[in-house]
């Protein structure tokens, strides 16, 4: 019986062993897509406690807790942070099989050295171990990235944010890049008329310019694209429930824009023209500055209405929806290759059911002028534990080319959570280790170390310029 989290935790074979620990493991981490707050890299927090880094912010463990039966106040109540600690190391034990366990003891082990079982018997003391740990300069948040061996990160960033941070932190000349990523699905998003023209008045003021018609807000847009650029900026995001892709003329956008400022209703079509508009325009400017757009698609979100009233948005009430993909996302990218005028993009999927959907429809794109051009993204979200990132490594390496895929991100907002990479090193090297082992693969230790290293590594470094 092998021990648990022991040097080979999920490596079941004597190759997968060999590279892992050969080629994998010592790779530094580029995390191209994360919600890391800038201001507290730039500030160099420390933490006073464990709850404050761990648990702020975590709708993981939140839904885990909730499911626990715990209540609301040691979750995001008014509970001391050692008392939603406590909590939290009672849940640990129940959450055997789902992959917080595994992330749990990962994370404890990595970052403070700490290799038992967490659970309410001995919470108060690894409570107390952490937060002593926590005073010592290298567990302020940038010691905590470079002891994870991270090299770049891109964060996410509204159109109108300053960028304040970033151009801080890049004057200092760190050992890591703390990179922008442009992330406007609040400038295209009409479900809400009011909200979009509050929206509109906040980038008037960011531009310094008046926006009365479509025109204008293009102009603005694209103001902001300029500047995201100007800020080291190669990459852009958008979180969507599927891709809009409905025809439309320019002179029906110009008059459903008109209709936004004159703060009317909008039909359902009306909206989703403009939704698919925004979503062209877009991509044209990624194409002009060669980024790479990010397409995450497939969640439902804030499922429980009382519970978003109570506590708003990104509180642990959402979960994998069933759109319709194919069509959609085929017409959008059609519209833009015919012009070829379609960046480097990277698709995410939420539906596992969709995986083998996502995978080839990747392969209707790539058009040979780039290595991997169109991406089938890591697993996500729901999806990113044993099961779902097999899935969706399978998947890929079925329908596409495995060997060209630009690897692991967070998608977190912790900075606890870099070993998620560790964790799918783990798993990607298992499953190579498997094929040799059978067989089904040659035992080219040379040549499947090196897209080892790619996959973790190299192909990043290359797809993003950075």
């Amino acid at each position: 019986m092998k021990s648990f989290l022991d040097e080979n935790f999920l490596l079941t074979t004597k190759t997968a062993q060999d590279l892992y620990h050969g080629f994998a493991k010592h790779q530094p981490i580029i995390d191209y897509h994360n919600h890391l707050i800038p201001q507290q890299i730039v500030e160099n927090r420390s933490f006073d406690n464990i709850s404050q880094l761990w648990l702020y912010g975590d709708h993981y463990k939140w839904r885990a807790m909730r499911t626990n039966g715990v209540d609301e106040r040691y979750i995001t109540g008014d509970a001391t942070d050692e008392e939603k600690f406590i909590k939290w190391a009672e849940t640990v034990p129940y959450t055997l099989r789902n992959p917080l366990y595994h992330w749990t003891h990962l994370e404890l082990k990595r970052y403070f050295g700490i290799e038992e079982i967490l659970s309410g018997k001995n919470a108060k003391a690894i409570y107390d171990r952490i937060s002593e740990q926590l005073q010592s300069p290298e567990f302020n948040v940038r010691g905590l990235l470079k002891k994870m061996n991270v090299e770049v990160i891109c964060t996410t960033d509204d159109p109108i944010d300053s960028l304040n941070d970033h151009q801080q932190f890049a004057s200092e000349k760190e050992t890591f890049k703390m990179l922008p990523a442009f992330r406007p699905d609040k400038a295209m998003n009409c479900d809400r008329v009011d909200e979009l023209n509050s929206y509109i008045d906040q980038l008037e003021k960011c531009t310094d310019m008046d926006i009365s018609s479509f025109q204008d807000y293009c102009k603005a847009i694209r103001s902001r694209h300029d500047f995201f650029a100007s800020n080291g900026c190669c990459l852009s995001d958008h979180g969507i429930n599927q891709v809009y892709a409905e025809d439309y003329t320019e002179q029906e956008i110009i008059q459903i824009f008109a209709k936004i400022r004159n703060k009317q209703d909008l039909s359902l079509q009306e909206n989703l023209k403009f939704k698919s508009a925004m979503l062209i325009y877009f991509a044209e400017l990624d194409h002009e500055k060669n980024w790479v757009q990010q397409y995450h698609l497939g969640a439902l979100r804030n499922n429980n209405s009382r519970m978003l009233t109570i506590l708003g948005p990104d509180t642990g009430w959402d979960s994998i929806g069933d759109f319709s993909q194919a069509t959609a996302l085929s017409k959008f990218m059609n519209k833009l290759d015919r012009t070829d005028q379609l960046a480097k993009t990277i698709v995410y999927n939420l539906n596992p059911a969709d995986n083998e959907l996502i995978a080839s429809m990747i392969g209707n794109f790539n058009d040979g002028s780039i290595a991997g051009k169109i991406q089938f993204g890591s697993a996500w979200w729901f999806l990113d534990q044993k099961d779902g990132m097999t899935k969706q490594l399978n998947a890929l390496s079925n329908m596409g080319l495995l060997s060209r895929m630009v690897g692991m991100l967070t998608d977190s907002r912790s900075f606890l959570s870099f070993p998620r990479h560790e964790y799918f090193r783990r798993i990607l090297c298992n499953l190579f280790g498997d094929d040799v082992e059978n067989g089904e693969l040659p035992d080219d230790q040379e040549w499947i170390g090196k897209i080892i290293e790619d996959i973790c590594y190299n192909n990043a470094k290359a797809y993003f310029r950075f």
